[in-house]
């Protein structure tokens, strides 16, 4: 699994957004992403980047499984209610292609 990153606080909540009603996890494609987009909200000032790997993920969805939401920040200077909505499956296949992408770039060097 590559790494995506989240925003933890120290007492392991995750930062997530009211999306109608619904809370979704911000997900970011790197922790500089992440440091840019708590620059620009206060709101997130409590929470550092940590990586979203098997056990992290393992942890989120085991009292509510495929239920849980995430949303896709892409651009961390935009306002985080503009993140693309993404759930479990797609998380999951957009780490593992990460890191296809990054073993490949690791084989060629």
């Amino acid at each position: 699994m590559s790494e995506l990153f989240g925003m933890q606080r120290a007492n392991g909540d995750w930062f997530a957004l009211s999306n109608n009603g619904n809370l979704r996890m911000t997900v970011f494609l790197s922790a500089a992403e992440a440091m840019h987009a708590r620059s620009r909200n206060t709101e997130m000032e409590c929470f550092r980047p940590v990586a979203l790997d098997k056990l992290a993920l393992d942890a989120l969805t085991a009292d509510d499984g495929d239920t849980v939401c995430f949303c896709l920040v892409s651009d961390p200077s935009r306002k985080l209610k503009r993140a693309r909505p993404i759930d479990l499956a797609e998380l999951t296949s957009l780490s593992a292609s990460r890191a296809n992408s990054r073993k490949n770039q690791v084989g060629k060097v």
